[in-house]
């Protein structure tokens, strides 16, 4: 724990510096999955309203969890430095980014996904909030499968019904929409029901191997939708779908993981899973992707302790 505290301390300064410059005015935002040492002109990044979430849910945690003050006090200051609104850019739905070249990106955060977090952490801000009704101006779209229904978005992938739920606890709770909680729930069920389906046509799939959520690149699509269009031999599988799930189908999702590490012994390496294997052509991934393994733990540490990070 002292040492994560440490890194924790060593850490926050450098965010509150970096929103603190004259050249963040107004965004107080950040750049996606890299340190606050990058700046929005560099690498042709743009500055991401939901990478800005995810780093700071885990400010925010940090902030719950280590009775200091001094990261108490520098993670208060992070949080409230972020201009919620401008990046609303004159909608009611989030964009998704901007650059210093082009401005706000076109594309918005307008329809179920990973969102959730962005929104609660916007409209729950203490200082510059977005309006509640935001939560009300994203779409729900809704899918039926095999007799299960459940909102969700079409073009994406399972990880989209577990990213929010790593920080914020969703059980017991329902808006007009939904309880979100089971409905991440029944979208893990309909996930493995849709990969058993395709066993006939994928010897690997089974009920201890059907983790396949993750997207390929910027193509989002099912692991098993993938495997229709281009072929067995092309996408691998990934062990933080099962991983990413374990709060919602505990023992299947358990099953899975247990299985890849002893049935497939170079899909257990240093940092735990690889981030992706395909059992039928003997292909292992030599990355090792952060945040694949994090919503792994995060998720495993929810099960573990009933709780989530931020809000419980």
């Amino acid at each position: 724990m002292l040492h994560g505290q440490r890194q924790h301390c060593c850490a926050c300064p450098g965010y509150v510096e970096f929103s603190s410059q004259p050249d963040a005015e107004p965004k107080r935002f950040f750049l996606p999955l890299r340190g606050y040492e990058y700046r929005a002109e560099s690498n042709n990044s743009e500055v991401s309203s939901i990478d800005t979430a995810i780093l700071l849910c885990g400010v925010l945690t940090c902030r719950q969890h280590f009775q200091d003050q001094q990261i108490v006090d520098l993670a208060t200051q992070i949080y409230k430095r972020v201009n919620w609104p401008w990046m609303l850019n004159g909608g009611s739905t989030f964009s998704m980014g901007w650059t210093p070249e082009n401005g706000f990106l076109a594309t918005r955060w307008d329809t179920y996904s990973e969102l959730m977090m962005l929104y609660l952490l916007a409209i729950g801000a203490t200082a510059n909030p977005i309006p509640a009704s935001a939560w009300q101006a994203f779409a729900r779209p809704s899918l039926t499968y095999q007799g299960l229904t459940y909102i969700t978005n079409t073009s994406a992938p399972l990880f989209i019904h577990q990213y929010s739920h790593a920080w914020f606890d969703f059980r017991n709770k329902q808006d007009a929409y939904a309880n979100y909680f089971n409905n991440s729930i029944t979208a893990t069920q309909a996930h493995k029901l849709f990969c058993s389906s395709l066993a006939g046509q994928f010897s690997d799939y089974s009920s201890k191997l059907w983790e396949s959520r993750r997207r390929t690149r910027r193509t989002a699509m099912w692991h098993g939708a993938g495997r229709r269009r281009w072929g067995q031999s092309m996408v691998p599988s990934f062990p933080c779908a099962a991983g990413g799930s374990i709060p919602f189908l505990s023992s299947e999702c358990i099953a899975v993981l247990r299985n890849i590490q002893s049935g497939f012994p170079k899909a257990w390496q240093r940092y735990s899973f690889v981030d992706a294997f395909n059992p039928l052509s003997g292909w292992y991934d030599r990355d090792v992707i952060g945040i694949d393994l994090g919503i792994m733990m995060l998720m495993a540490e929810n099960q573990r302790t009933g709780s989530s990070g931020i809000h419980s």
